[in-house]
């Protein structure tokens, strides 16, 4: 199991083109490989995947694009044509529950809803729909006809704290998160305790844009974190980062006195830190949405649909990780380091930030 997850999360983890995203709320996998064998593609035929962005939309350069790509990946590693796998995509909560049930009218065999926000609407659908199959990423629902599929985002999380913490020359680091709730309360807990781990008088700012669609409030508030002297800033925020990145970028191109760091979340987010003279992208922390959809998926094919089962996945199954992205050589030493420790039980990382 633990090979088969690395091998997908290779694949996952690469960053595959997107298909266009314009026109129809619904998005086409890219062309079957040539090189599947004639009896794969005849059992892949009549098996179709769809998939339920939450309000971040397919193009978010973060957690819907991961899903999407491994969908993508899915569709190429079975040689199936451009019809077997499709994406809803959702501008907000209230297109939870007609994408999921258009899905349904159009016969795709297990419909996945990524991220803890479709929760309710997987769960409302799924009770009403008992035969269909379903997936939820970041969420757990108890049904038969639903498997969850959650990562342990915090062990990543700690990693790029470590990463901050080694890089920053102000001893000021940022996180900003998207909708506070139990999955960035991860992300969250393990940045700043990866981040006190190397030094407990770094001061850490932390701040909530409540959406994961809105780039001008990611914007603004990096904004006033660099002002007020960060140097590095984690999000885990989806869309919402994008404006962080815009924010970093505009100031070093600007002629910004301190360098200024991005840590990107969920996919390797190098491109966008990319600015005239360099690139800002510290590090990504990296999740496997699409190799867990993948993965579920061939389970479902190979062995029987896995309903009710919470598959989770962390470092030890090669669920997440971060990438080497631009960070010295003694940062990077230390993250080889801190994994190592996380593996070996050495080092427990929280999953929830202390009370105040």
């Amino acid at each position: 199991m633990t090979t088969k997850l690395r091998n997908l999360f290779a694949i996952g983890a690469s960053a595959f083109l997107l298909a266009a995203c314009q026109g129809e709320n619904a998005g086409d996998s890219s062309e079957g490989a040539g090189d599947s064998n004639d009896t794969d593609t005849e059992e892949t035929a009549d098996f179709k995947l769809g998939m339920v962005t939450d309000e971040g939309g397919v193009d978010d350069r973060s957690f819907n694009q991961s899903g999407w790509e491994g969908m993508q990946a899915w569709a190429e590693e079975h040689g199936v044509d451009d019809s077997a796998v499709k994406y809803y995509q959702s501008d907000d909560a209230a297109d939870f529950v007609p994408n999921l049930n258009q899905a349904i009218q159009d016969q795709y065999d297990i419909i996945y809803g990524v991220g803890f926000q479709l929760s309710d609407a997987v769960t409302q659908v799924a009770d009403a729909n008992p035969d269909q199959h379903f997936g939820i990423v970041d969420a757990v629902v108890e049904k038969d006809n639903v498997v969850s599929l959650n990562f342990r985002d915090n062990e990543a999380a700690y990693l790029v704290g470590v990463a901050a913490a080694h890089t920053t020359e102000t001893d000021k680091v940022g996180f900003i998160g998207g909708i506070a709730g139990p999955v960035i309360d991860k992300f969250e807990a393990g940045f700043v305790a990866g981040v006190e781990s190397v030094d407990p008088e770094i001061e850490i700012d932390i701040q909530y844009a409540e959406s994961f669609s809105d780039a001008a409030i990611g914007q603004q508030i990096a904004a006033g974190m660099y002002s007020s002297g960060a140097d590095v800033i984690y999000h885990a925020s989806g869309a919402v980062g994008n404006g962080v990145f815009t924010e970093a970028t505009d100031r070093m191109e600007s002629g910004s006195e301190n360098q200024l760091w991005v840590i990107g979340v969920d996919r390797d987010q190098e491109e966008l830190g990319e600015y005239a003279d360099g690139n800002l992208t510290l590090t990504s922390s990296l999740k496997g949405v699409g190799t867990a959809i993948q993965l579920a998926s061939n389970q479902a094919m190979e062995e029987g649909f896995p309903g009710g089962e919470n598959l989770v996945y962390g470092l030890a199954e090669d669920g997440v990780g971060i990438t080497e992205g631009n960070m010295s050589e003694d940062a990077w030493a230390a993250v080889e380091e801190a994994r190592q420790q996380i593996l070996d039980g050495e080092i427990e990382v929280p999953e929830a930030p202390e009370a105040e």
